[in-house]
């Protein structure tokens, strides 16, 4: 079984979180049954064995327990436990299921399927889901009590939220969260500027060298890529000016020039093209040519001009080429904008040396400054802690008092700790059962049903401070009867107010203060038991209560006393 640690937070308004049905199939020796509970105290009872017990391993189920396949008792068919559950008004139950693509709203169904071969199967809001998922929106749903299953009551973090509940410190604990989250972030933006400046320290005389390699060189944007073409017009000189000699003599050097050819050719069909129409056209088109080869002439001139043989040059753009691919090379790169963009960014690294120092300076005073804030809000909020420690020690003993505990005490120490989220004070219920002077701390020295109650004692008190999801007691009444009966049938109904209660109980003192009385019995089927449950009309809970006190044939004392018990909810 899975530990449960409840969530609670500091209450809000219209709030109501609560199991409205519970539906189980085929589960140990229920065949099928159906309960529909109220918003109050709903107390269920029956005889021992009955099967009360299996009721809660069957709701255990859609709290993410772990399936076994023997509860299956039908194997031609699967075990089903499906709970409709009302949760209106949660933002934090809301926040899960848009967070996990489940279907929001404020009714919401868990489902858990159990094949005969042992496979079983998570549904929420008729959405597939993992056990995990299940645990966790079951933590927002219900929170169950069982004897030696009462363990966040020994969880610090359960503990400084009952006090901070009480103190009434919700506001003066959001600022100093907002604190503590301001001065972690500032404290790892410090933490990562030195270990910055450090890696820029070890990395410095190695980045300048390589980049005073870089800038001695001064290479300029496409450069090694604009040589590389200069280089080969230099290698080719002497042919290309051949060639271009060439063109130009036989364009218009030549004894016959061709663009002379032209204009002769032109201005003899001149004279013929007022006579046909298409001559007209192809003289046009003569002369465009002429005109064109004219152009091409003076600008194969202007090129040769421009092409000169020079060795020196030839040799500074090798070398200058020759520098640069060793760079290339070196760095695994292939372009020059490459090679300028690393020569930049080590030019930004040789920078950011120089500034990180100031930047760490300002950063160490932001979390100095941040550090006094959080010491100032973190004092505060403990002042306030142990104003609430003595007050609810008496009201915590007082209350053990009267539901049977009588000489037991509970002691809360505050000690200081290294801030959290949360404050810097860590916080321990210590329990002494036996009046022996002896505190340890609860999850060490309590019993099962001594937690139980003790935790009964506790929610009591913070049930108007905090949220609570629907709370569920099974048999935490063991070893008590009479008054402290009656007074933990009080304190339930009490919390019955503001939240839906469920208790499994063999007290007729907490039987008669139930908002809705379950009976759960077995009835034979055929020639099977099975267990089934319903819910009791008014004389039938007197019938219920007085066979509590007075044994399967109730005398009419004990009708009376049953009677009288229900007068008092």
């Amino acid at each position: 079984m899975f530990i449960r640690t409840s969530y609670i937070n500091f209450v809000s308004t219209e709030l109501i979180i609560m199991l409205a049905k519970l539906q189980v199939r085929n589960y140990a020796i229920i065949d099928e049954l159906t309960i529909n509970f109220s918003s109050g105290l709903n107390i269920i009872t029956g005889e021992t064995g009955a099967g009360k017990s299996i009721l809660m391993g069957a709701l255990s189920l859609i709290l993410g327990d772990r399936a076994d396949t023997a509860s299956v008792m039908d194997k031609s068919k699967k075990c089903i436990v499906e709970g409709v559950f009302s949760a209106v008004g949660s933002p934090m139950i809301q926040s899960f299921l848009a967070t996990n693509d489940l279907d929001e709203g404020d009714e919401i169904t868990v489902r858990r399927e159990i094949a005969s071969g042992g496979k079983s199967r998570a549904f929420i809001n008729d959405t597939p889901v993992n056990l995990e998922q299940l645990r966790t929106l079951s933590l927002l749903l219900v929170d169950l009590h069982r004897q030696f299953d009462t363990l966040e009551l020994g969880d610090r973090d359960f503990q400084r939220k009952v006090i901070d509940a009480l103190a009434g410190n919700q506001t003066q604990l959001q600022k100093y969260s907002a604190i503590y989250t301001e001065w972690k972030e500032a404290q790892q933006e410090l933490e990562g500027l030195v270990l910055q400046q450090q890696k820029f320290e070890k990395e410095h005389d190695y980045n300048r060298f390589l980049f005073e390699e870089l800038d001695e060189l001064n290479l300029q944007e496409n450069e090694l890529e604009n040589l590389e073409e200069e280089l080969k017009v230099l290698s080719n000189a002497e042919g290309i000016k051949a060639g271009l000699n060439r063109a130009v003599h036989e364009l218009s050097e030549s004894d016959t020039p061709m663009v002379q050819q032209l204009k002769m050719l032109t201005q003899q069909l001149q004279s013929y093209a007022s006579v046909h129409t298409g001559i007209a056209e192809l003289v046009n088109r003569l002369h465009s040519v002429q005109v064109e080869l004219h152009d091409i002439a003076l600008e194969l001139e202007r090129v040769n001009d421009h092409i000169i043989y020079d060795a020196a040059r030839i040799e500074q753009i090798n070398e200058r080429i020759s520098s640069g691919y060793r760079l290339l090379k070196k760095h695994g790169l292939q372009t020059t904008s490459e090679l300028i963009a690393i020569r930049d960014g080590l030019n930004e690294k040789l920078q950011a040396v120089l500034n990180i120092d100031g930047l760490i300076r300002l950063k160490s005073a932001e979390v100095e400054k941040l550090q006094d804030d959080l010491t100032v809000a973190a004092r505060k909020l403990s002042e306030a802690r142990k104003n609430e420690l003595v007050p609810f020690e008496k009201k915590v003993n007082e209350l053990l008092h009267k539901v049977g505990m009588p000489n037991a005490r509970i002691k809360v120490t505050i000690d200081a700790k290294a801030p959290d989220l949360y404050g810097a004070d860590a916080i321990d219920f210590l329990f002494d059962a036996n009046s022996s002077g002896r505190f340890e701390p609860v999850r060490k020295v309590a019993s099962g049903g001594e937690l139980s109650r003790l935790m009964l004692c506790i929610k009591s008190l913070v049930a108007a401070s905090i949220d609570l999801p629907s709370l569920i007691f099974d048999e935490i009444d063991t070893g008590i009867s009479g008054e402290a009966a009656r007074r933990v049938g009080e304190i339930m109904q009490q919390l019955s107010v503001s939240r839906q209660v469920i208790c499994i109980t063999h007290q007729p003192q907490i039987a008669g203060r139930a908002s809705a009385h379950y009976y759960v019995y077995k009835e034979k089927k055929g020639n099977e038991v099975k267990t089934n449950i319903r819910e009791l009309n008014k004389e039938e809970r007197v019938n219920a209560i007085a066979t509590m006190l007075g044994g399967e044939k109730p005398s009419a004392a004990a009708i009376a006393n049953a009677r009288e018990i229900l007068q008092f909810q």
